[in-house]
């Protein structure tokens, strides 16, 4: 152990590291959540330096300059939201009413909802006016223990929107401590302008919003909404071979309502992560296995579209897939940033054990942002990115639906959220 440290956090009732190997419980139910019972952790530079039991840290001797005490606490790693569209301009709630009325989405559509309602909002605001907004969500999020979020574009859906959307990512990343990964979504719908000419939409996304995405270096992946009356699967395929060429990883929302081929081209391309597949093949979820794509599931989807139907996360896990969770947090069909909320819908709607959960939430979301080499779990030189919460055992965490149990959030070993100091 070191002798010398930022930090020491000792008295933690649980320590949820993530990593198997690190487990010391009695509790051999949940070994793949690494949990150590009556635990101690050591911060140095940002980054953890060591992890143990009460009685080793007692006898060892620390040294660091600062010691929280964690009261009895558990402490897990800093949430990985891998699937949002938090940058947005707007909001949608008489969308919301309609829907809860009975409201079908072309009826919707065709009184003005939908995307492309999103789409005029982001055209018509500044890029100040899309960070000021953004960073306000994102800090919201934050204090719910979320510590890295991925944000999509797709409201601009023209070269110069697109680029101001990615702008307004980048910015949201600079002016907040949360590490902010972004993802260009030009293909997330077919704008109003192009809606009688389909292939001239897709055109300009293989000829220049593509390539000026790609050589900005403003995102670091390019996602598709593969999609019955959205993007073909062909389609699809064409629009991330394009963005690999521009050095942006392929990832996908697909099969959300129907089966439309997207969880297959998520294997062919090599996506990093495919989201929604809710009703994704068994041969395309076995094409994703062969290539290690993550399946990001929303279960906040189905509860702010009012749908029943919610995605096989077991059938998933069983197969051997990473999963992750999501919000999808967005303006139209999930509008929540909690982690901890979705955790419980997980949980209680796609029969998730809280362990399962709490590996996709953490672990599995780095991996479908490729960050799992530096968050997602407790480890010696992983990022000290950590959520100290007011539970006695890691389940309360899916059980308290919406419980403002976040005490303390830590991000690269600097104390930037404590609910007692508000």
């Amino acid at each position: 152990m070191p002798l010398n440290a930022d930090l020491a956090i000792k008295n933690i009732s649980q320590l949820v590291t993530c990593e198997p190997d690190l487990f010391d419980s009695s509790d051999d139910e949940v070994r793949p959540v690494g949990l150590i019972d009556d635990a101690c952790l050591l911060i140095s530079g940002g980054a953890i330096s060591w992890v143990g039991g009460r009685k080793q840290f007692e006898t060892s001797g620390h040294g660091a300059s600062e010691v929280i005490d964690a009261g009895g606490l558990a402490v897990l790693p800093g949430f990985v939201d891998a699937h949002t569209h938090t940058v947005f301009a707007g909001s949608r709630e008489r969308e919301y009413e309609m829907r809860v009325k009975g409201a079908g989405y072309m009826e919707i559509a065709a009184a003005g909802g939908g995307i492309n309602a999103t789409v005029g909002a982001v055209r018509n605001a500044s890029i100040d006016e899309l960070v000021q907004s953004g960073s306000s969500r994102v800090g919201s999020m934050l204090r719910q223990g979320t510590t890295t979020v991925e944000i999509k574009s797709g409201y601009g859906l023209s070269v110069e929107a697109e680029l101001k959307m990615l702008k307004a990512i980048k910015r949201v990343g600079e002016e907040t401590c949360v590490d902010v990964v972004p993802t260009f979504l030009g293909a997330h719908e077919i704008p109003p302008e192009f809606r009688e000419n389909r292939d001239g939409y897709i055109d300009l996304l293989i000829d220049e919003m593509i390539p000026a995405a790609g050589e900005s270096g403003l995102a670091e992946f390019c996602d598709v909404f593969c999609e019955q009356g959205v993007f073909t699967a062909d389609e699809s395929r064409r629009i991330l071979l394009r963005g690999k060429e521009y050095g942006m990883r392929p990832k996908l929302h697909a099969d959300e309502f129907v089966e439309s081929g997207g969880a297959g081209v998520a294997g062919e391309v090599g996506a990093i992560s495919a989201g929604h597949l809710g009703h994704a093949s068994r041969e395309g979820l076995e094409a994703m296995k062969a290539s290690g794509t993550v399946a990001v599931l929303m279960p906040g989807v189905g509860v702010g579209l009012g749908r029943p139907e919610f995605t096989d996360a077991r059938t998933m896990i069983d197969m051997g897939l990473d999963v992750a969770v999501a919000t999808d947090f967005n303006p139209g069909s999930s509008m929540v940033h909690s982690l901890l909320i979705v955790s419980s819908l997980a949980c209680s709607f796609m029969k998730m054990t809280p362990a399962e959960v709490i590996l996709a939430m953490t672990v599995g979301g780095a991996k479908a942002v490729g960050r799992q080499d530096r968050v997602g779990s407790i480890a010696p030189e992983k990022q000290a990115d950590l959520v100290l919460v007011e539970v006695p055992d890691f389940r309360y965490v899916p059980y308290h639906l919406g419980g403002d149990i976040v005490r303390t959030v830590i991000k690269n070993g600097i104390v930037v959220f404590d609910r007692t100091q508000d």
